[in-house]
Parts: structure tokens; sequence; C-alpha cells
């Protein structure tokens, strides 16, 4: 499916809710400033590329749930976003 639609079914997985209860904010391709796409994780060094990817912001329970995609990685759910370059 979609980008939208695995972060979708990501979120029913993790939270054991029904997909009705999930809005999409927004699905946007965007610029991410390096390797991590993104969402680094603590004590990692990234390669400083421009990488071209898919954000997907999701809300349940007014909650947002960022959603990142770019490179070779397929979308996941990053608890600690960083905004991208641009886009």
């Amino acid at each position: 499916g979609t980008d939208e639609q695995q972060a979708i079914a990501d979120l029913v997985a993790r939270r054991g809710v029904d997909a009705s209860t999930i809005s999409t904010v927004s699905v946007d391709e965007v610029t991410w400033r390096d390797r991590s796409i993104g969402c680094p994780q603590d004590g990692m060094i990234y390669p400083q590329v421009l990488t071209p990817g898919i954000r997907v912001i999701l809300e349940l329970d007014g909650r947002r749930f960022e959603y990142h995609a770019g490179g070779s990685r397929s979308i996941f759910l990053c608890e600690h976003p960083q905004a991208p370059l641009h886009g």
C-alpha cells in the first residue's frame, strides 16, 4: 500500500484501535537534512546527505504521530522527530 496506508496500519497494530479512529493530518514529500531521515538515534553519526522522502502525520485521540520514510528506509514511526529541510 501507500506510505499513508502503511503508517495507519502500523498505528492500528501498535495502539489496538480501529483505523477509522485515526485521521491523517498531512502527507508531504520532504527533504531530510541527513541520513537519519529526521529521526536520529542517540550516539549515531549520520552522513550529511540531503535525502528526499515522505513525512506522514497521523492523529489519534488528540495525539500526533509522525511517520518518516526516505532513502532506503520504508515508513516508520519516529518518536522524537526533527523537522525536514523543507517541504
